[in-house]
Protein backbone atom coordinates (compact mmCIF):
# COMPACT_ATOMS: atom_id res chain seq x y z
CA UNK A 1 0.00 0.00 0.00
CA UNK A 2 0.90 3.51 -0.51
CA UNK A 3 1.87 5.59 2.73
CA UNK A 4 3.72 9.42 3.86
CA UNK A 5 6.65 7.81 5.84
CA UNK A 6 8.20 9.09 8.42
CA UNK A 7 11.91 9.05 8.87
CA UNK A 8 13.33 10.58 10.91
CA UNK A 9 12.01 13.61 13.43
CA UNK A 10 13.51 16.50 10.54
CA UNK A 11 9.36 17.89 10.58
CA UNK A 12 6.83 17.16 8.24
CA UNK A 13 8.68 18.49 5.34
CA UNK A 14 10.94 15.40 5.22
CA UNK A 15 8.26 12.93 4.89
CA UNK A 16 7.86 10.68 2.13
CA UNK A 17 5.32 8.64 0.30
CA UNK A 18 6.35 4.79 -0.62
CA UNK A 19 4.88 1.74 -0.82
CA UNK A 20 4.44 -0.72 2.39
CA UNK A 21 3.17 -3.78 3.36
CA UNK A 22 -0.58 -3.92 4.01
CA UNK A 23 -0.94 -4.06 7.73
CA UNK A 24 -3.16 -7.22 9.14
CA UNK A 25 -5.74 -7.25 12.19
CA UNK A 26 -5.03 -8.95 15.60
CA UNK A 27 -7.30 -10.17 18.19
CA UNK A 28 -9.89 -6.74 18.87
CA UNK A 29 -8.77 -5.26 15.70
CA UNK A 30 -10.10 -4.26 12.15
CA UNK A 31 -8.35 -3.48 9.27
CA UNK A 32 -10.08 0.05 7.34
CA UNK A 33 -9.14 1.09 3.63
CA UNK A 34 -9.44 5.10 4.40
CA UNK A 35 -10.83 7.47 2.30
CA UNK A 36 -10.27 10.40 4.22
CA UNK A 37 -7.42 11.53 6.86
CA UNK A 38 -7.73 14.81 8.99
CA UNK A 39 -4.67 16.63 10.18
CA UNK A 40 -3.88 17.65 13.33
CA UNK A 41 -0.92 20.02 14.74
CA UNK A 42 0.26 17.38 17.16
CA UNK A 43 1.47 15.19 13.90
CA UNK A 44 3.67 18.28 13.15
CA UNK A 45 4.66 18.05 16.54
CA UNK A 46 5.78 14.50 17.09
CA UNK A 47 7.08 14.79 13.72
CA UNK A 48 9.90 17.06 15.12
CA UNK A 49 10.30 15.00 18.23
CA UNK A 50 8.34 17.81 20.18
CA UNK A 51 5.45 15.30 21.45
CA UNK A 52 6.03 12.52 24.19
CA UNK A 53 5.34 9.73 21.98
CA UNK A 54 8.98 8.37 20.12
CA UNK A 55 7.58 5.68 17.92
CA UNK A 56 10.13 3.24 16.06
CA UNK A 57 10.77 4.57 12.42
CA UNK A 58 9.79 4.35 10.14
CA UNK A 59 6.37 5.82 11.09
CA UNK A 60 3.09 7.02 9.60
CA UNK A 61 1.65 9.94 11.03
CA UNK A 62 -2.45 10.43 10.98
CA UNK A 63 -4.54 10.17 14.32
CA UNK A 64 -8.53 10.79 12.26
CA UNK A 65 -9.72 9.17 9.42
CA UNK A 66 -13.00 7.56 8.46
CA UNK A 67 -12.51 4.38 5.86
CA UNK A 68 -14.01 1.01 5.11
CA UNK A 69 -13.65 -1.46 7.17
CA UNK A 70 -12.29 -4.60 4.86
CA UNK A 71 -11.07 -7.05 7.44
CA UNK A 72 -11.76 -7.92 11.05
CA UNK A 73 -9.07 -9.55 13.73
CA UNK A 74 -10.30 -12.77 16.43
CA UNK A 75 -12.75 -11.45 18.55
CA UNK A 76 -14.48 -8.52 16.93
CA UNK A 77 -18.49 -8.53 17.23
CA UNK A 78 -18.99 -4.65 17.14
CA UNK A 79 -18.24 -4.21 13.36
CA UNK A 80 -18.28 -6.37 10.43
CA UNK A 81 -16.28 -5.84 7.29
CA UNK A 82 -17.97 -3.48 4.04
CA UNK A 83 -19.21 -0.98 7.41
CA UNK A 84 -18.06 2.47 7.23
CA UNK A 85 -16.76 4.11 10.54
CA UNK A 86 -14.66 6.76 11.47
CA UNK A 87 -11.76 6.72 14.19
CA UNK A 88 -12.16 7.77 17.66
CA UNK A 89 -9.45 8.07 19.92
CA UNK A 90 -6.59 5.59 19.98
CA UNK A 91 -3.05 4.80 19.10
CA UNK A 92 -2.74 5.53 15.85
CA UNK A 93 -0.55 7.66 14.52
CA UNK A 94 1.24 7.80 17.72
CA UNK A 95 3.02 4.57 18.59
CA UNK A 96 0.71 2.72 15.68
CA UNK A 97 1.28 3.86 12.22
CA UNK A 98 -2.01 6.02 10.96
CA UNK A 99 -4.59 7.29 8.77
CA UNK A 100 -1.96 9.11 6.38
CA UNK A 101 -1.91 5.65 4.45
CA UNK A 102 -4.04 3.37 2.15
CA UNK A 103 -4.99 1.36 4.64
CA UNK A 104 -4.52 0.91 8.72
CA UNK A 105 -5.07 -1.38 11.92
CA UNK A 106 -7.08 0.31 14.85
CA UNK A 107 -8.85 -1.20 18.21
CA UNK A 108 -12.55 -2.19 17.01
CA UNK A 109 -13.10 -0.83 20.05
CA UNK A 110 -12.18 2.83 18.70
CA UNK A 111 -14.40 2.69 15.72
CA UNK A 112 -18.14 4.67 15.42
CA UNK A 113 -20.47 4.80 12.62
CA UNK A 114 -20.84 7.69 10.97
CA UNK A 115 -23.55 9.38 12.21
CA UNK A 116 -26.73 10.20 10.33
CA UNK A 117 -26.14 12.81 8.09
CA UNK A 118 -23.42 13.50 8.17
CA UNK A 119 -20.78 13.15 5.20
CA UNK A 120 -17.42 11.74 5.42
CA UNK A 121 -15.41 14.49 5.75
CA UNK A 122 -17.32 15.87 8.49
CA UNK A 123 -16.48 12.53 10.16
CA UNK A 124 -12.60 11.73 9.20
CA UNK A 125 -12.15 15.69 10.68
CA UNK A 126 -14.33 15.15 14.04
CA UNK A 127 -13.22 13.08 16.50
CA UNK A 128 -10.13 14.03 18.02
CA UNK A 129 -11.09 18.15 18.37
CA UNK A 130 -14.29 17.05 19.27
CA UNK A 131 -13.09 14.69 22.03
CA UNK A 132 -10.91 17.39 23.50
CA UNK A 133 -12.85 20.19 23.64
CA UNK A 134 -15.42 18.02 25.07
CA UNK A 135 -12.74 17.45 27.97
CA UNK A 136 -11.58 21.10 28.34
CA UNK A 137 -15.10 22.16 28.55
CA UNK A 138 -16.48 18.87 31.33
CA UNK A 139 -13.55 18.31 32.90
CA UNK A 140 -14.40 20.89 35.77
CA UNK A 141 -16.35 18.85 37.65
CA UNK A 142 -16.67 14.92 39.01
CA UNK A 143 -18.05 13.15 37.24
CA UNK A 144 -17.04 15.77 33.85
CA UNK A 145 -19.81 17.51 33.38
CA UNK A 146 -21.03 20.74 31.41
CA UNK A 147 -20.13 24.38 32.85
CA UNK A 148 -23.85 26.09 33.91
CA UNK A 149 -26.10 27.17 31.34
CA UNK A 150 -25.30 30.93 31.22
CA UNK A 151 -21.92 30.66 31.91
CA UNK A 152 -19.25 32.56 29.58
CA UNK A 153 -17.20 30.92 27.57
CA UNK A 154 -13.83 32.56 25.77
CA UNK A 155 -12.19 30.36 23.11
CA UNK A 156 -8.66 31.50 21.91
CA UNK A 157 -7.26 30.77 18.09
CA UNK A 158 -11.27 29.61 18.11
CA UNK A 159 -10.99 29.09 13.94
CA UNK A 160 -8.80 25.76 14.61
CA UNK A 161 -10.07 22.43 15.15
CA UNK A 162 -10.37 22.45 18.75
CA UNK A 163 -11.98 26.06 18.54
CA UNK A 164 -14.40 25.47 16.10
CA UNK A 165 -15.67 22.35 17.69
CA UNK A 166 -15.62 24.53 21.05
CA UNK A 167 -17.86 27.49 19.99
CA UNK A 168 -20.35 24.71 18.60
CA UNK A 169 -20.32 22.70 22.06
CA UNK A 170 -20.45 25.73 23.87
CA UNK A 171 -23.46 26.88 22.04
CA UNK A 172 -25.14 23.17 22.58
CA UNK A 173 -24.49 23.97 26.20
CA UNK A 174 -26.42 27.26 26.60
CA UNK A 175 -22.76 29.27 27.21
CA UNK A 176 -22.46 32.98 25.89
CA UNK A 177 -19.50 32.28 23.57
CA UNK A 178 -16.66 35.07 23.08
CA UNK A 179 -14.21 33.91 20.33
CA UNK A 180 -10.93 34.97 19.39
CA UNK A 181 -9.61 35.17 15.93
CA UNK A 182 -6.92 37.46 14.12
CA UNK A 183 -9.05 37.29 10.58
CA UNK A 184 -12.10 39.27 10.15
CA UNK A 185 -13.37 36.78 7.54
CA UNK A 186 -12.92 33.89 10.06
CA UNK A 187 -14.67 36.08 12.37
CA UNK A 188 -17.39 36.34 10.55
CA UNK A 189 -17.74 32.13 10.28
CA UNK A 190 -17.49 32.10 14.01
CA UNK A 191 -20.28 34.25 14.49
CA UNK A 192 -22.58 32.29 11.97
CA UNK A 193 -21.28 29.23 13.93
CA UNK A 194 -23.28 30.92 16.84
CA UNK A 195 -20.17 32.65 18.96
CA UNK A 196 -21.79 35.49 20.57
CA UNK A 197 -18.88 37.74 20.01
CA UNK A 198 -15.87 37.88 18.12
CA UNK A 199 -12.88 39.93 18.76
CA UNK A 200 -9.73 40.20 17.25
CA UNK A 201 -6.38 39.32 20.11
CA UNK A 202 -4.29 41.81 18.22
CA UNK A 203 -5.80 44.23 19.29
CA UNK A 204 -4.04 46.38 21.95
CA UNK A 205 -7.80 46.81 24.03
CA UNK A 206 -9.07 43.54 23.35
CA UNK A 207 -9.41 42.68 27.04
CA UNK A 208 -11.16 46.34 27.53
CA UNK A 209 -13.38 45.82 24.62
CA UNK A 210 -14.31 41.88 26.21
CA UNK A 211 -15.45 42.61 29.15
CA UNK A 212 -17.28 45.87 28.34
CA UNK A 213 -19.18 43.27 26.01
CA UNK A 214 -19.85 41.01 28.38
CA UNK A 215 -20.75 43.54 31.73
CA UNK A 216 -21.22 43.21 34.08
CA UNK A 217 -19.86 38.79 33.98
CA UNK A 218 -17.04 37.77 32.95
CA UNK A 219 -15.08 34.91 31.82
CA UNK A 220 -16.41 31.22 33.90
CA UNK A 221 -14.11 29.20 31.69
CA UNK A 222 -11.72 29.51 28.99
CA UNK A 223 -10.48 27.42 25.90
CA UNK A 224 -7.21 28.03 25.71
CA UNK A 225 -5.42 26.83 22.48
CA UNK A 226 -2.85 29.54 21.97
CA UNK A 227 -0.89 30.68 25.36
CA UNK A 228 2.22 33.15 25.15
CA UNK A 229 1.24 36.66 25.87
CA UNK A 230 -2.22 36.33 25.48
CA UNK A 231 -2.62 34.03 28.23
CA UNK A 232 -1.77 36.70 30.88
CA UNK A 233 -4.95 38.42 29.49
CA UNK A 234 -6.97 35.59 29.65
CA UNK A 235 -6.00 35.04 33.38
CA UNK A 236 -6.93 38.59 33.73
CA UNK A 237 -10.70 38.50 32.20
CA UNK A 238 -11.29 35.16 34.78
CA UNK A 239 -14.23 35.92 37.41
CA UNK A 240 -14.36 34.35 40.94
CA UNK A 241 -13.60 30.40 40.47
CA UNK A 242 -12.69 31.10 36.65
CA UNK A 243 -11.20 28.27 34.94
CA UNK A 244 -8.69 28.08 31.66
CA UNK A 245 -8.54 24.47 29.90
CA UNK A 246 -5.02 24.29 28.29
CA UNK A 247 -5.08 22.53 24.82
CA UNK A 248 -2.30 24.35 23.22
CA UNK A 249 0.56 26.44 22.97
CA UNK A 250 0.75 28.16 19.38
CA UNK A 251 1.60 31.42 20.81
CA UNK A 252 4.98 30.03 22.78
CA UNK A 253 5.65 30.11 26.46
CA UNK A 254 4.11 32.24 28.81
CA UNK A 255 5.68 35.47 29.78
CA UNK A 256 6.41 36.52 33.28
CA UNK A 257 3.68 34.64 34.08
CA UNK A 258 2.69 35.42 37.80
CA UNK A 259 1.27 32.66 40.29
CA UNK A 260 -0.12 35.76 42.25
CA UNK A 261 -2.91 36.31 39.45
CA UNK A 262 -4.84 33.50 40.65
CA UNK A 263 -5.02 34.02 44.29
CA UNK A 264 -8.05 35.64 45.17
CA UNK A 265 -10.15 34.45 43.01
CA UNK A 266 -9.44 30.83 43.58
CA UNK A 267 -8.59 30.85 39.30
CA UNK A 268 -7.64 27.05 38.38
CA UNK A 269 -5.58 26.17 35.41
CA UNK A 270 -5.86 22.65 34.22
CA UNK A 271 -4.26 20.61 30.94
CA UNK A 272 -6.50 18.89 28.50
CA UNK A 273 -4.98 15.22 27.18
CA UNK A 274 -7.30 13.37 24.72
CA UNK A 275 -4.96 9.99 25.31
CA UNK A 276 -6.49 10.27 28.94
CA UNK A 277 -9.59 9.09 27.15
CA UNK A 278 -10.28 5.15 27.66
CA UNK A 279 -12.30 3.42 24.81
CA UNK A 280 -15.32 3.22 26.68
CA UNK A 281 -15.02 6.86 27.83
CA UNK A 282 -14.66 8.29 24.52
CA UNK A 283 -17.43 6.21 22.78
CA UNK A 284 -19.82 7.97 25.74
CA UNK A 285 -18.53 11.30 25.38
CA UNK A 286 -18.63 10.85 21.73
CA UNK A 287 -22.52 9.75 21.78
CA UNK A 288 -23.04 13.28 23.98
CA UNK A 289 -21.34 14.79 21.10
CA UNK A 290 -23.53 13.82 18.71
CA UNK A 291 -26.71 14.03 19.88
CA UNK A 292 -25.72 18.10 21.06
CA UNK A 293 -24.71 18.68 17.61
CA UNK A 294 -27.38 16.88 16.13
CA UNK A 295 -29.91 18.82 18.68
CA UNK A 296 -28.46 22.09 17.70
CA UNK A 297 -28.47 21.21 13.33
CA UNK A 298 -24.67 22.03 13.33
CA UNK A 299 -21.59 19.92 12.27
CA UNK A 300 -18.02 19.69 12.24
CA UNK A 301 -16.36 22.18 10.59
CA UNK A 302 -14.08 21.35 6.64
CA UNK A 303 -11.64 23.76 5.73
CA UNK A 304 -10.01 22.03 2.68
CA UNK A 305 -9.49 18.76 1.40
CA UNK A 306 -6.53 18.19 -0.25
CA UNK A 307 -5.33 15.14 -2.84
CA UNK A 308 -3.34 12.14 -0.68
CA UNK A 309 -0.35 13.05 -2.80
CA UNK A 310 -0.48 16.69 -1.51
CA UNK A 311 -0.31 15.91 2.34
CA UNK A 312 3.20 18.48 2.61
CA UNK A 313 0.88 20.92 1.08
CA UNK A 314 -1.90 20.32 3.16
CA UNK A 315 0.24 20.52 6.38
CA UNK A 316 1.35 24.21 5.15
CA UNK A 317 -2.26 24.77 5.25
CA UNK A 318 -2.60 23.75 9.15
CA UNK A 319 0.29 25.44 9.35
CA UNK A 320 -1.24 28.90 8.08
CA UNK A 321 -4.39 28.48 10.85
CA UNK A 322 -7.11 26.92 8.65
CA UNK A 323 -11.08 27.46 9.82
CA UNK A 324 -11.69 24.03 11.00
CA UNK A 325 -9.91 21.14 9.87
CA UNK A 326 -7.35 20.00 6.98
CA UNK A 327 -8.61 16.72 5.39
CA UNK A 328 -6.43 14.50 3.04
CA UNK A 329 -8.22 12.36 0.49
CA UNK A 330 -6.57 8.33 1.09
CA UNK A 331 -8.62 6.64 -1.25
CA UNK A 332 -11.88 6.78 -3.37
Amino acid sequence: MRAWLMDSYEGVEKLRLGEVPDPQPGPGQVLLRIKFAALNPADAFLAQAMYPAKPSLPHILGRDGVGEVVAVGPGVGNVSAGETVGILRCDAGVEAWGTLAEKTVVPASSVAPVPQGWSLEEMAGAPLVFLTSWQALTQWSEPPAPPREGSVLLVTGASGGVGAASVLLGKSMGLTVVALSRSAEKGARLKELGADFVFNPADEKVRKAIMAAINPKKIDIAVDNVGGALFNEVIAMLGYSGRISVVGRSGGAVPEFNTAALFFRRNRIGGVSVGDYTPEAAQAAWRQIVGRLDATATRPVVDRVFAFGDVKVAFARLAQGPMGKVLVRVTA
